[in-house]
């Protein structure tokens, strides 16, 4: 007898729908073909225990599997339960007219229960689109998967429940999720603010900037000045998710199995923040089994970088490119795969090996070469692509005893959502340009051209701070945000003012100043 169940292979955010045939003939061997990996070719040890501990009887017959289309390779364990829903079809156990209007995914325990898998949103959305009648799943996937409406998603504990369900017993019902009250319930709700903030407002004022824009920012401070407390705070005045990105977004955290249990759409922005001795392939992803990296988890979100210089160079230099395309292509011999990464690129350092350069309260003990071969650490090219470069000093203990809470990151996230709502209009008619940080060298002349008398003052700013002249168009970004946030037309003075007290690190002398 012949039979057809169905599941889905992922690779990648790419879905592709796998047809299971199981033709039973007289025998006692088990044929699987298809492309599987180790894991699929072991589904049949862990399905025969599985059966027996049910009260099933794994077929004495000869069994011959094919995973169609045959040229993809299959990967992981979540093809268990599909097989064996397709073993007992053939063998009678199931009815199977029922199979055809249902895709099936799960992992076997040996005792019949089913365990979750990676990628329930993927293969829920390939699902409706292949307009199957709803999807069975993990109990653990159900709110993953259940994202997706005008498609029945059943949640299953074990697989005499499958079976039950299958055969037309009652008592099943889909999950159905309010996915919107869900979504925009979720999205205030930040344990860190900005109120716990004292002092550092000039910082404060340099990511704000950062926020309304979608700039790159670099501090460099000592040790204790708050880099790291500021930037963890940074998601919480960033402009929320829409539902598109949310869905976009927890794709590629489901892929990854990043989702914690019982979780549904991610409602805020990712904030991911590996440590310094991460490899080139955590970083953008890869591997034997394709997995999106660090970058791609921070898409729509923050990639926290601290102590840069600390970071292999190798590994931050494969930055470059995903900070301009805002995705990452992934070639090997097997396969190519492309994964979004669209991201913040925020990073904190030292100002030198010892840490104290610049500090009034601490004597460096670093050379001015010590210091060179320090910032030498991160490239010309990357640092280019850093439009904000703010110095962060420490607080001295009258100045942290004395200050006032900081202001709130509601108040500060109601500017920089009211400033982004003007770059969207902005960039309506422009594909792929959100903010001003994607700005084009002909859309900064278009839209960031400053006036004479700004023009005199960027001249000015750049001969006496001897500046680069890569700094030339990220002051002009910059500027646009500015003037955004004081709901300015033009670019005016003060705003390409500031905009150059950003570039720091871009003084022809910064190294000398100060030793």
């Amino acid at each position: 007898m012949l039979v057809k169940t169905y599941c889905a292979a992922v690779n990648g955010l790419d879905v592709t729908t796998v047809t299971i045939e199981v033709s039973l003939t007289r025998g006692v061997l088990y044929h699987l073909t298809g492309l599987g990996d180790e894991a699929v070719r072991e589904s049949r040890d862990r399905i025969a225990a599985a059966l027996m501990n049910c009260g099933y009887k794994f077929p004495v017959a000869d069994i011959t599997v094919n995973m169609a289309p045959a040229d993809i390779r299959k990967e992981g364990s979540g093809y268990d339960l599909p097989l064996a829903i397709g073993i007992l079809a053939a063998n009678g156990n199931i009815q199977s007219d029922m199979l055809g209007r249902y895709m099936l995914v799960g992992e076997l325990g040996l005792d019949g229960t089913l365990q979750p898998i990676r990628g329930a949103l993927p293969i829920s959305i390939r699902a409706r689109a292949e307009k199957f009648k709803g999807l069975i799943v993990p109990k653990q996937n159900i709110r993953e998967a259940a994202v997706v409406n005008q498609l029945d998603v059943y949640g299953m504990e074990n697989i005499t429940e499958v079976i039950q369900f299958l055969n037309g017993g009652g008592g099943f019902e889909p999950e159905r999720i309010d996915t919107r009250r869900e979504f925009y319930e979720q999205q205030s709700h930040f344990d860190l603010d900005f109120a716990d903030v004292r002092g550092q407002e000039s910082v404060k004022r340099a990511l704000e900037v950062a926020a309304a824009g979608g700039h790159n920012l670099i501090m460099i401070g000592p040790p204790g000045s708050g880099k790291s407390m500021m930037a963890k705070r940074l998601p919480g005045i960033l402009p929320p998710l829409s539902l598109s990105e949310s869905l976009e977004t927890t794709q590629i955290h489901s892929v990854a199995g990043k989702l914690g249990r019982n979780m549904s759409l991610i409602s805020q922005r990712p904030f991911r923040a590996p440590h310094h001795t991460i490899s080139q392939v955590a970083l953008v992803g890869g591997g034997n089994n394709p997995q999106p990296g660090e970058i791609s988890l921070a898409h729509n979100g923050v990639l926290f970088a601290d102590e840069l210089p600390e970071f292999n160079k190798s590994t931050l230099e494969v930055l470059r490119q995903p900070l301009e395309d805002r995705k990452i292509t992934i070639s090997r011999a097997k396969y190519t795969i492309e994964f979004p990464c669209s991201f913040m690129f925020v990073a904190s350092m030292n100002p030198c090996p010892c840490g104290y350069y610049g500090d009034p309260t601490h004597t460096c003990v670093c050379t001015p070469g010590q210091i060179q071969r320090y910032m030498n650490k991160i490239s010309g090219p990357l640092l280019d692509r850093i439009d904000i470069q703010c110095e962060i000093a420490a607080l001295s203990f009258d100045d942290i005893s004395k200050a006032a809470p900081g202001e709130p990151s509601a108040l500060i996230r109601e500017r920089v959502i009211a400033a982004r709502r003007i770059q969207e209009e902005r960039f309506k008619d422009f594909k792929g340009i959100h903010c001003n940080a994607q700005m084009t060298e002909r859309m900064i002349h278009q839209f960031a051209e400053p006036d004479e008398q700004s023009l005199r003052l960027l001249r000015m700013g750049m001969e006496r701070l001897k500046l680069s002249a890569r700094a030339y168009n990220r002051i002009l970004k910059v500027a646009r945000t500015i003037a955004d946030l004081d709901g300015s037309e033009r670019v005016q003075s003060p705003h390409i003012a500031e905009a150059i007290g950003y570039r720091n690190l871009d003084r022809g002398d910064w190294a000398e100043r100060g030793v």
